[in-house]
Parts: structure tokens; sequence; C-alpha cells
């Protein structure tokens, strides 16, 4: 086995595991514990809300268990709609592995009110199964009156999980370049890269133009001399 052989074996063996990966990483579960702040006073200070779980990234199946709001949570909640304030989300991402990652993300106080704390979980993976963020949104109107804020019946969140994989670019073409270096590579061995035409040949298209010039301009002086 040459050197070219040897490198289209390694490429093409990368490629395989890259897809094998991926594919055993989307079989496996993953967890998401949701913590929120729901403190104007303090919005570095998350407390658990609930906790989401992922059967399998591959096919989108999602099972949420969270928390009741207490009045203190509610009052706080208005607070922050009230202030105009941001909602903030914490996803603490738990992998089948061991692994963890940590996510943030906001929405405005008073839309999530006034969508009845209905809110969608936006997950994004990579192409290797991976988690690489996680966005609250919800559908309440981007503009917020404070004034008919209200917490009043707002206790349980409803949740939609969604799962939005990112496209994978497409793989170099590999196996064409490495056939086309070792033609290139056979042919200097050979000696075919040489350039063995004839003089004319090779600067044809040089010569035809001038002689063409030349000859017009010689007939256009026949002309004017007679």
């Amino acid at each position: 086995m040459d050197y070219f052989h040897y490198i289209y074996c390694i490429v093409a063996l990368l490629i395989r595991f890259q897809f094998c990966l991926g594919y055993l990483e989307y079989d496996n579960w993953v967890n998401i514990q949701l913590s929120h702040a729901v403190d104007v006073q303090n919005q570095n200070n998350f407390i658990y809300r609930g906790n989401v779980t992922i059967a399998s990234l591959d096919n989108g199946m999602a099972k949420t268990s969270q928390e009741t709001l207490t009045d203190n949570q509610r009052a706080g909640l208005r607070s922050l709609g009230q202030a105009n304030q941001l909602y903030r989300l914490k996803a603490d991402v738990i992998y089948a592995n061991g692994k963890r990652k940590v996510f943030f993300s906001a929405t405005r106080a008073c839309n999530l009110m006034e969508a009845q704390l209905n809110d969608v979980l936006w997950v994004s993976v990579d192409n290797s199964g991976y988690v690489n963020a996680i966005t609250i949104l919800t559908s309440g109107s981007q503009k917020c009156f404070n004034e008919e804020i209200s917490t009043f019946g707002l206790e349980d969140f409803n949740t939609d999980v969604l799962i939005r994989h990112t496209e994978m670019a497409p793989f170099p073409d590999t196996t064409s370049f490495i056939q086309k270096v070792e033609r290139e590579r056979e042919a200097r061995e050979r000696g075919e890269s040489r350039d063995n035409r004839g003089f004319f040949a090779k600067y044809w298209m040089y010569i035809v133009p001038v002689g063409l010039l030349l000859f017009i301009s010689g007939a256009t002086n026949q002309d004017a001399s007679k």
C-alpha cells in the first residue's frame, strides 16, 4: 500500500467514525434541569423550576415535569413584568455519559405572563448529538402593557420542547482528490507531464491572429497604392 492509499484509508475511517459517534450520541438520553430567576432584587438567584428528559435526540420525544409556582414566585414574576425586566432561564444539560453543559436564555417577564406561562423550549443539537443552544420562546406580543399585568391563575408552566438539528455541511470529495493526485504522480513518473508538442502546436493561438493582422494590413496597403 503506497502513501496515497494510506491517506485515503485514514480519511475514510475518520469519516465513518464521525458518523458512528453521532449515531451513538443520538441514541443516548439527555436530561435538562431548568432553573429560573424571579427575584427582582437578585436576578442571579436561580431556583429549581423543573426537569426535561429527552429519551432520544433523534426522534425528539421529550417528557417535562415542572414545579407549581409559589405565591412568592408569582409575586416576583409580577414585579419583573411591571419593571419591564427579563425572565431568566438556566438550563443544565446532563448527558448519559456524565458530561454537563449550562445554557442561559431570557424572555420578557410580561410576555411570559401574557402567554399564560405557555412557552417553548428550543433545543439546538449539532451533528455529533450534543446540545449547543437552548432558547426560551413565548407567544406574547412584543409590547407589554404593565398596568394590565396580572398573575391571577398562573400556577403551572405549559412547555413545548422543540429539537432543531443543525444541518451537516457537505464533506469534501476526498476520493476524487486522491485519485487526481495519484494520476498526476503516475504521469510525472512516466514523464507524460512534459509537453513534447512542436512550436506551432504550442503557440498557434498567438501566431494565427498576428498572421491575419499582417495579411489584412498588406492587402490594405496594396489597395491604397492602386
